[in-house]
C-alpha cells in the first residue's frame, strides 16, 4: 500500500499528474461531503431533531446508493479469485472497523448535539494531529518539523476550545463540556481508525482498484448501520421519531429530506476519504478533511447565527496554520519524490549517449 507521497515508487511526470487529477476529484468528494453532511446534521438539531441514533445512522445509512456502481465495476472487472483466507480477512475487518465506526458516529453525533457547528468543526481538525502521531507508529509516518508543528497548532487549537463556553443558546455548560469530550474523543476514535485502515486493508487489498474501494465502504457501512440500528431499537429512541417528526419546525417533508442528504453527504465523504486513504495515506485524507477548516465556522455564523468569538478565532487561525504546515511538508514530499525519478533517468541518458 502507498504510505506517503514520499514512500511512492518512482513514477512517470504523466503518470503523477494523472494520479493528482483523481486525488483531486476524491479531495472535492471528501470536502463538499463533509462541509454539507456537517451543517445539514446541525440543521437536524436546530429545527427539533432530537435521536442521537438517527443522527449518527445518516452517517453510514447512505450506502444503498453504491450497488450500482458496484455492479457495473463487478462486470466490467469479472474476478476469479476464490482465495478464500483473503475474504475470510476482509470479512473480520469489515465487522471490526464497521462496529467501531458506529461508536465514532455516535460520539460526533453526540458532539454534534451539544456545540454549534463552528466549535465542532474546529476540534474535529484535531484529529489531523492525532493521527500523524498515531501513524509514526503503525505506518512509519515521518515526524518531520513541519508536521510536528502541525501536531503541536492543532493541539493548542483544541486546548483553546476548552477555555471556550458556547453553552448560552445551545446546551448547559455541562452539556457543552459532555459535547466538547465527546467530539474529541470521536476525533481521535476516527484517527486511530484510519491509521489502523490503512495498515490493515494495504496488506489485504494490493491493488486499491474502485471497486475495492467500494465494497470497503459498501460493507462497512452495512455492519455499522446495523450496528446503530441496534442501539436505536435498544435505547428506545425509535418510540419518539413520529413525534419528532411531526413537531420538526420545517415540515416533515423536509424533515425527511434533511435526513437523506444528510446520508448522501456523509457518502460521498466517505468515497472520497477511503479514496485518498488506499491511494495515498490516512494522514494526506486528514488533511484534505481540515481544509473546510475556515469554511465550516464562516458558514455556521451565517445559517446558524453561531457566535464568532476572539478566542474562536484565534483557534482557527492555529488550526488553519497547522492545516497548511503539513499540507507544506507533502509539497516537499512530492518535490523529493519527482527528483528521485528525474535524476537517475537523466544519468542513463548521459550515460547512453
Amino acid at each position: 500500500m502507498e504510505m506517503e507521497i514520499s514512500t511512492l515508487p518512482r513514477c512517470s511526470p504523466s503518470f503523477k499528474n494523472t494520479r493528482w487529477f483523481h486525488l483531486a476529484i476524491f479531495s472535492i468528494l471528501v470536502l463538499c461531503g463533509q462541509l454539507t453532511a456537517t451543517l445539514l446534521g446541525r440543521l437536524y438539531y436546530e429545527k427539533g431533531g432530537k435521536s442521537k441514533y438517527i443522527a449518527a445512522l445518516v452517517q453510514s445509512a447512505g450506502f444503498p446508493i453504491l450497488l450500482p456502481f458496484l455492479y457495473i465495476t463487478s462486470r466490467k472487472n469479472p474476478t476469479t479469485d476464490s482465495n478464500l483466507s483473503m475474504k475470510l480477512s476482509l470479512a473480520a475487518l469489515y465487522v471490526i472497523f464497521g462496529t467501531f465506526l458506529a461508536l465514532d458516529c455516535l460520539l460526533y453525533a453526540v458532539g454534534l448535539k451539544y456545540l454549534p457547528a463552528s466549535t465542532f468543526s474546529l476540534i474535529c481538525a484535531s484529529q489531523l494531529g492525532i493521527n500523524a502521531f498515531f501513524s509514526y507508529f503503525l505506518n512509519s509516518q515521518k515526524l518531520t518539523p513541519y508536521v510536528l508543528n502541525s501536531i503541536l497548532l492543532l493541539t493548542t487549537s483544541s486546548v483553546l476550545l476548552v477555555l471556550q463556553s458556547d453553552s448560552t443558546g445551545h446546551s448547559t455548560e455541562g452539556k457543552y463540556v459532555l459535547g466538547f469530550i465527546c467530539t474529541l474523543s470521536g476525533a481521535a476514535g476516527y484517527a486511530l481508525q484510519t491509521s489502523l485502515a490503512q495498515r490493515a486493508y494495504g496488506k489485504v487489498l494490493k491493488m486499491q482498484t474502485i471497486e475495492e474501494i467500494l465494497n470497503v465502504i459498501f460493507y462497512e457501512s452495512l455492519v455499522t448501520s446495523c450496528t446503530l440500528l441496534v442501539g436505536l431499537f435498544v435505547s428506545g429512541e425509535w418510540k419518539t421519531l413520529k413525534a419528532e417528526m411531526q413537531e420538526f419546525q420545517l415540515g416533515k417533508k423536509s424533515y425527511v429530506m434533511t435526513l437523506v442528504w444528510t446520508a448522501l453527504a456523509w457518502q460521498l465523504f466517505s468515497i472520497g476519504l477511503v479514496a485518498l486513504i488506499l491511494k495515498v495515506s490516512s494522514l494526506f485524507a486528514n488533511v484534505v478533511s481540515t481544509v473546510n477548516v475556515p469554511v465550516i465556522p464562516i458558514l455556521a455564523v451565517v445559517v446558524f447565527q453561531d457566535k464568532m468569538t476572539g478566542i474562536k478565532i484565534v483557534a482557527m487561525i492555529l488550526a488553519i496554520w497547522g492545516s497548511i504546515s503539513y499540507v507544506y511538508q507533502q509539497y516537499l514530499d512530492d518535490i523529493k519524490s519527482k527528483e528521485e525519478y528525474i535524476i537517475p533517468h537523466q544519468e542513463n541518458e548521459t550515460s547512453t549517449a
